[in-house]
């Protein structure tokens, strides 16, 4: 008899994924995670009910939250990102050759150690690089207490519901500004605006009080069932946002002009502009 799991993210709408194979289902220390092979996404990995990356389509998703704020910083040295276990962000941060150091913090180390293991081209030993740093924490008091200060913060979490619920909180988002250095870029995930539309306006509503420049950006990933997915972006200098596709083009030539799936210089520039329904969320 067929597997089936079932997606339960959303209060009225489920989805169901066929597990062709079954690899691994079980409870680690803070979530229910499973691991199974599906004919049209490939091999995916789901926390809690939810889909979290899928080996099909992961490239938008860690493409697009790592070079977006990157390559709008120009010159980032060192690099947060919180949570992010898959180690799928982490790769296309140390793409970047001025990234000098890369802190990955993840409250769940089973999630690095299966991903490693079930999904080794995900990190495509990012883990092994001399810049990459792995701290075992909640991420909530690590950004609350570091004296480390970063260029770039990346919230690579899980929607808010079990352990990510407090990368959603103001008070995060305060010691996330905290610990960027001046002129610093924040970017999160945000969720899917037609389905989680409080989610992006509460997150962006406290950037606008946190910092000078609030908005988001959008991309894509076909596993995020309900239409395109949104990172909040919140940083004081609102230029790194504004930058021409000329001028992310030439950063990128500077970077080595490395392959990329989804992201271009051109996408840079589109992301940003946003259809009015999700752009009267973050301009409320």
């Amino acid at each position: 008899m067929d597997r089936w799991v079932e997606e339960t993210l959303h209060e009225g709408f489920r989805v169901h994924l066929k597990a062709d194979k079954v690899l691994f289902d079980s409870q680690t220390d803070h979530q229910q995670l499973i691991i199974f092979e599906n004919e049209d996404f490939g091999r995916v990995m789901m926390l809690d009910g939810v889909v979290q990356l899928s080996t099909r389509d992961e490239f938008v998703y860690h493409e697009m939250m790592a070079h977006v704020p990157l390559f709008a910083h120009g010159k980032a040295k060192r690099v947060l990102i919180v949570g992010g276990g898959d180690g799928g962000v982490l790769r296309e941060v140390l793409r970047h050759p001025e990234v000098k150091s890369a802190t990955l913090c993840e409250i769940d180390r089973s999630v690095i150690d299966l991903c490693r293991t079930y999904f080794p081209n995900i990190s495509n030993g990012a883990y092994d690089d001399k810049r990459t740093r792995v701290v075992i924490a909640d991420g909530t008091k690590f950004v609350a207490e570091t004296d480390d200060r970063f260029d770039v913060i990346l919230v690579d979490s899980t929607d808010p519901i079990g352990p990510g619920a407090v990368l959603f909180t103001k008070e995060f988002y305060a010691s996330c500004r905290r610990a960027l250095k001046p002129g610093g870029v924040l970017v999160t995930q945000n969720g899917l605006p037609f389905l989680q539309a409080p989610e992006l306006q509460q997150s962006v509503g406290y950037f606008h009080r946190l910092f000078k420049d609030a908005f988001a950006y959008l991309a894509t990933t076909p596993s995020y069932f309900g239409g395109s997915m949104s990172y909040g972006w919140a940083t004081d200098d609102a230029s790194l946002r504004q930058h021409t596709r000329k001028k992310i083009q030439k950063r990128y030539e500077k970077a080595g002009a490395f392959p990329t799936r989804y992201w271009s210089p051109e996408m840079q520039a589109a992301a940003f502009a946003l259809p009015n329904y999700i752009r009267e969320l973050v301009e409320a």
